[in-house]
């Protein structure tokens, strides 16, 4: 059982979840919810308790000195915070942490009943993997949904994904199994450039996160991070011809294969979030 500090009724909130390491190419997912917790000014009110999961000769404990000059040691562990973000008519539930080590099944368990005490409506998983995507084009995200209304209004599609999967198919299952309303939204980081951070990616979850909520969530320095990001790998690519052949191999056949209505529903939806930064301003 995950115990939580005193907390109030929650409105309607949603579950955003993360989780490092397998789910996580270049931390694209989990740097989300970081994101979150900063900009929503988030409470962190409860963990999972790390015994009975992790392997801490493989997610070792890190020691420390906190802002009181203590020595302090951090277990690695996963974490429940609530946010009311304004200008979005409910809160949210963030869950980080990292991918267990054992009991995955007792670890959704658990973590789904705690949702489920805060009064969580909708979970929202969120994961990040190696793709032959080219750096120079928009971030692919894929995302897929349980509730026919999300399907339909984001024109989310049916995952046709078979083979190994980490703590968040599990978790996207567990919530499956237990009839929990959910969406999940995977990023595809170029593979060449596996490193983290990457910003670019980490943006394009949050705006397919805006897309579902209805909402804008501040960008802070997103946006030029990404574009530094873009740039820095444009002079690696320089410094290697293979590389900037192989590059433009992928830019070529990514321009192929998208379709300009697809593309102009894409410019749609970024000229609306830009209104809505624009009004919220």
């Amino acid at each position: 059982m995950i115990e939580f500090d005193d907390v109030q009724d929650l409105v309607s909130p949603v579950v955003i979840a993360a989780f490092e390491g397998w789910n996580d190419a270049a931390d694209a997912a989990s740097a989300v919810v970081d994101h979150l917790m900063a900009v929503w000014d988030a409470t962190v009110i409860g963990a999972i308790d790390p015994e009975e999961f992790y392997d801490f000769q493989v997610n070792r404990p890190m020691v420390g000195t906190d802002d009181h000059g203590h020595r302090r040691l951090t277990w690695p562990t996963t974490r429940i915070a609530i946010a009311s973000p304004p200008g979005l008519h409910r809160d949210v539930i963030l869950v980080r942490g990292i991918e267990p080590n054992m009991r995955w099944r007792q670890f959704c368990a658990e973590l789904l009943a705690a949702c489920d005490d805060l009064g969580g409506e909708l979970v929202v998983t969120l994961g990040a993997l190696l793709a032959d995507a080219p750096h120079t084009r928009p971030i692919p995200v894929t995302g897929t949904a349980t509730e026919p209304e999300l399907v339909d209004r984001l024109k989310l599609e049916q995952s046709t994904y078979e083979g190994p999967t980490g703590i968040v198919g599990v978790f996207s299952d567990a919530c499956v199994q237990l009839d929990i309303p959910s969406a999940s939204y995977w990023a595809a980081v170029p593979h060449y450039v596996a490193q983290p951070p990457c910003p670019k990616a980490t943006l394009a979850l949050i705006g397919a996160l805006e897309d579902l909520l209805e909402c804008s969530i501040p960008l802070g320095d997103l946006p030029e991070d990404s574009k530094a990001w873009e740039r820095g790998v444009d002079e690696l690519a320089e410094e290697d011809e293979d590389v900037a052949d192989y590059i433009r191999a992928l830019e070529e056949t990514r321009d192929t294969a998208d379709l300009p209505e697809a593309s102009g529903e894409a410019i749609a939806r970024e000229f609306e979030r830009y209104l809505k930064r624009r009004d919220q301003d």
